[in-house]
C-alpha cells in the first residue's frame, strides 16, 4: 500500500469566483471528495491537507466587524478556527463519497500546531498581505493602536496589513499521526491535518509553545508534513493541470515528467510566479530530495490520473527509476 498525501489548494474547497457561501463550498467539496474516495479504493493510505487563505481572511474580516462587542482574537487563532471548519467540511463530504465507493473510514481532522523559529528572517521582514485593504488614515490608526505593519498595494490601491512567512520547522503533531499510521489505522482512518500550513507556533521561555501571528507557506507545510509522514508521494492539487514554462505565452508547455535537475533549472530561470507556481514547485522539489518517491502537482479533474502517473506534473525522486506511481502493493518506509 502506497502513503499519498494529497494537499489541497483552495480551488477544491471553494469555487474561484463564487460568493463564498458554505452552500458553495459544500458543493464543491462533494465534486473533490468523488476523486479523494477513488484513491482510497484503488488501494493507497490517504492523509490530506488544505489551504485556509480565504477562510482566514473572512474570519479576520468578522472579528474586525464585530470588535467593539467581542475581543478580536490574534490571528493564529484565525488558523486555529479555520482548521475547524475546513475540517469539518471535509470530514462531512469525505466520509460521504467513501461509503458510497465501499470503502468507508472515519475523517479525522486535527487540529495542528507547526513550530517556527522566531530568529527566521521573515520577522524582520514580513511580506505575507492577508485581510482587506484600508485607507491612508485606518492605516495609520491600526499602526498606532494594534501594533500592525502595513504597506501600500500600487496596483490595486490602499494599505494592506504583512505578516511574516517563516518557515515550517516541525509538525508538532506529526509523530503521534506517523505512529497510528504505522500501526494499521489507515485502513479505519483519513487523517486531515496541518491545513493552512498549521498554526505557527514558537517555543517559549517555560518550554512550551507561544502561537505567532503569522502565515506559514501552505505547500511547504504540505511538503513538511510528507516528509514526518514518510509518504511515499505528495500530490499538489490546484487549479491548473500542472506546471507549464511560458505560462501564458505563446511559448506555454505543460511540463509531465520532470527530473529534479531540470525543474530547478526552470525554478532558477524565473519560470514560476512567485506566491503562485513557484512555492508548489519549491515544496515538491524539498519533499523528493528529502526522501519522498515521487510529487505530482495535478488539478482535481486529473487527480486519479496523476497518482497513476498518467497525468500532471511528475517528479520522479534521483533514486526511483520508473516515475509512475503504484496502485497497490506493499510501499517503503523509510
Amino acid at each position: 500500500m502506497s502513503r499519498v498525501l494529497v494537499a489541497l489548494g483552495g480551488n477544491a474547497l471553494e469555487p474561484a469566483h463564487g460568493a463564498g457561501t458554505w452552500a458553495e463550498a459544500t458543493t464543491e467539496m462533494r465534486r473533490t471528495a468523488k476523486s479523494l474516495a477513488a484513491v482510497v479504493a484503488e488501494g493507497h493510505e490517504l492523509v490530506l491537507t488544505h489551504g485556509n487563505g480565504p477562510q482566514v481572511g473572512n474570519l479576520l474580516r468578522e472579528a474586525e466587524l464585530a470588535a467593539r462587542e467581542v475581543p478580536m482574537p490574534p490571528m493564529y487563532v484565525a488558523g486555529a478556527e479555520s482548521e475547524g471548519e475546513i475540517g469539518f467540511l471535509i470530514a462531512q463530504e469525505l466520509s460521504s463519497a467513501l461509503r458510497r465507493a465501499g470503502v468507508p473510514r472515519a475523517v479525522v481532522p486535527v487540529i495542528s500546531r507547526t513550530e517556527v523559529d522566531r530568529r527566521d528572517p521573515a520577522f524582520r521582514n514580513p511580506s505575507k498581505p492577508v485581510g482587506r485593504f484600508y485607507s491612508a488614515a485606518e492605516a495609520r490608526t491600526l499602526v498606532r493602536e494594534r501594533g500592525w505593519v502595513l504597506r501600500p498595494d500600487p496596483h490595486r490601491g490602499g494599505w494592506r496589513r504583512v505578516v511574516p512567512s517563516p518557515l515550517p520547522r516541525r509538525w508538532l503533531e506529526g509523530s503521534a499521526v506517523r505512529a497510528a499510521l504505522d500501526a494499521g489505522l489507515a485502513d479505519r482512518c483519513v487523517f486531515v491535518v496541518a491545513g493552512g500550513g498549521g498554526i505557527p507556533v514558537a517555543r517559549n521561555g517555560s518550554g512550551g509553545w507561544t502561537g505567532v501571528d503569522a502565515v506559514i507557506d501552505k505547500d511547504r507545510g504540505a511538503a513538511l508534513v510528507g516528509r514526518q509522514l514518510r509518504c511515499d508521494s505528495l500530490v499538489i492539487v490546484t487549479d491548473v493541470p500542472g506546471a507549464a514554462v511560458g505560462f501564458g505565452t505563446p511559448r506555454q508547455r505543460w511540463l509531465g515528467v520532470v527530473s529534479v535537475r531540470e525543474l530547478q533549472r526552470y525554478l532558477d530561470a524565473g519560470e514560476f510566479a512567485a506566491g503562485s507556481m513557484r512555492p508548489k514547485v519549491e515544496a515538491v522539489l524539498d519533499f523528493v530530495r528529502a526522501g519522498g518517491r515521487r510529487a505530482v502537482i495535478t488539478d482535481v479533474g486529473s487527480l486519479r490520473r496523476g497518482i497513476r502517473g498518467e497525468a500532471g506534473t511528475r517528479v520522479p525522486s534521483p533514486r526511483v527509476r520508473s516515475p509512475r506511481l503504484p496502485t497497490g502493493g506493499a510501499s517503503r518506509r523509510r
